[in-house]
């Protein structure tokens, strides 16, 4: 489920094709600032999805185990080419 939501987008106003990462919020716990979030054995450590619809990384990311943060980024940028395990 999603708990929070980063854009990091360059070009806001792009939805039909942008990347997209999910990590577990309990990892923003360390940010100046931040709500606490504890950590489940549930959470993921980390997911990517490239060249997908906002409406689509907002679905597949509330799908995910766990409270999780959602990093949206431009199409081309943010992710790496080889995906890390999602557990």
């Amino acid at each position: 489920m999603i708990w929070n939501v980063i854009d990091k987008r360059v070009r806001p106003y792009r939805w039909k094709r942008i990347n997209a990462i999910a990590e577990a919020t309990c990892h923003d716990n360390s940010c100046r600032d931040s709500d606490q979030a504890e950590s489940s054995p549930d959470d993921i450590v980390y997911a990517q999805r490239e060249s997908i619809s906002l409406a689509d990384a907002i679905a597949w990311a509330n799908s995910l185990p766990g409270g999780v943060t959602l990093f949206l980024y431009d199409e081309g940028r943010g992710t790496t080419l080889r995906p890390y395990p999602s557990a």
